[in-house]
């Protein structure tokens, strides 16, 4: 009897082993998946108001709790890279935030630079300015509490059964559609309702505990870690078209399912290995005598059975917590800030841009010169196009740059250096060549509606 309790392929499911499954995953679903109203009556979820409470509450104190973050991580790399200090190469956890590449070292010293800058609003101007420095503070102090509040209640929505049972039922629907496994619809839902950077910390964990295949977990951060509905509308009303939102978000939807469709198929997605980091002997197919709910239920259980203790949670939590604040906000910081001084300060978009206005203007997309740096900028930050192209006159290529910046998606002041830096197989030419890719795709799509809207 108890053995057929632990055998994940006996139909005996235990009342302790199903309530151990239940309620932590339904938590975690309402935490992060469940649209909600908040305060100010804005569509929103549980993670977003909690997160938000927290940023009105030390609001105050974050951009020096930042600036700490960026400069201790920094101090304490370049004492590891040149001194190997024990302490901190016999630590687990110390040793893989400290000790890195020449390269990210370097990274990590202009971050600690430029947010000196900005703290202290000295030294160039380009750099602390409100539309460099200054954007990126802005930013990575919404960015660190969504990530704390993140980092411990995900465990719920992926330790306790709920990405297993959903990867089993799904699965006849995902893997032949976009090649990939049936439970990255739970980081597609992750990023669509609530953030796209938790969809990728979703992915990456997945990723690391070996859920997922190097070439699967690419194509599911970059192509299903979609824009969050909030900043859909955030963008829409930017540019004036949030009276057609519905049909703006339903070109963004399409236009996803397609590129999610063609992307993985295609290099470099589809030339990266499908091996797994670690070994895992996890698998979405049903065996022939099995019901695929009953087979769903029983890995879902399964898997809640093997969670561990609410300490191991909260470990969990703090260590992916740890790693975000000290690897990847001293490097957003950097990039972000170079790229944004580029754009801002330099004609470099302005000129590598002049083939997309042969492009816009073969779409026949109005005022194509104008905006044809909107459609390149996105890389950057997916911000940018729309402040570029909220002068624009033409209703159209306002509607059409609103959804190409939200189907775009990859952009290094967040998310594409969330992936660069971890251990996912993407670098940052990988990741511009999709980018190029899903632009490609984009654009004669959203042009084809555009045109039939207006």
């Amino acid at each position: 009897m108890n053995d057929s309790k632990k055998n994940p392929d006996s139909n005996s499911i235990t009342t302790k082993g199903l309530l151990k499954f239940l309620i932590p995953s339904l938590f975690g679903i309402i935490i992060f998946l469940v649209p909600i109203r908040d305060a100010d009556n804005n569509f929103n979820i549980l993670l977003g108001v909690i997160t938000e409470y927290f940023i009105d509450l030390l609001s105050d104190f974050l951009p020096l709790v930042i600036t700490l973050v960026i400069v201790v991580s920094t101090v304490f790399s370049v004492i590891t890279y040149f001194f190997k200090p024990k302490f901190i190469t016999a630590s687990k956890i110390l040793n893989s935030l400290f000790n890195t590449t020449l390269l990210w070292l370097i990274i990590r010293v202009i971050g600690m630079i430029a947010i000196i800058m900005t703290y202290f609003q000295t030294g160039l101007e380009v750099v602390y300015s409100e539309v460099t420095g200054g954007t990126m503070m802005g930013l990575l102090t919404t960015l660190i509490m969504w990530f704390l509040v993140a980092s411990f209640l995900m465990p719920y929505l992926i330790n306790f059964g709920i990405m297993e049972f959903t990867g089993t039922i799904l699965r006849k629907v995902i893997k032949p559609l976009f090649t990939l496994p049936g439970r990255s619809a739970i980081d597609l839902l992750a990023s669509w309702i609530g953030n796209v950077n938790v969809g990728v910390v979703l992915t990456r964990e997945q990723y690391n505990r070996g859920f997922y295949t190097g070439r699967e977990a690419v194509a599911i951060a970059t192509n299903f870690s979609a824009v969050s509905l909030p900043f859909c509308l955030v963008i829409a009303r930017l540019l004036e078209v949030d009276h057609v939102f519905p049909l703006l978000y339903l070109t963004i939807v399409i236009t996803g399912i397609i590129c999610a469709m063609i992307i993985p198929r295609i290099p470099p997605t589809s030339r990266i290995p499908d091996t797994f980091l670690v070994e895992n002997h996890y698998t979405e197919k049903v065996p022939e005598h099995k019901s695929r709910f009953v087979w769903a239920l029983e890995q879902g259980v399964n898997r809640a059975e093997r969670s561990g203790s609410f300490k191991k949670q909260l470990k969990q939590g703090f260590e992916v917590f740890v790693d975000i604040s000290f690897v990847l906000i001293p490097q957003v910081m950097a990039i972000g800030t170079i790229a944004l001084i580029l754009a801002e300060f330099t004609p470099l978009f302005t000129i590598i841009s002049q083939p997309m206005v042969y492009v816009l203007e073969f779409l026949r997309i109005p005022e194509a010169e104008a905006v044809a740096p909107a459609t390149i900028t996105g890389f950057i930050d997916m911000f940018i196009p729309a402040v570029l192209a909220a002068g624009i006159e033409a209703e159209m290529t306002r509607f059409f740059i609103a959804a190409l910046s939200l189907v775009q998606i990859i952009y290094l002041t967040e998310m594409a250096t969330l992936i660069i830096i971890s251990k996912m197989p993407a670098n940052i030419w990988k990741l511009l060549i999709i980018f190029i890719e899903r632009t490609i795709i984009s654009m004669p799509i959203i042009a084809i509606i555009a045109h039939i809207i207006y």
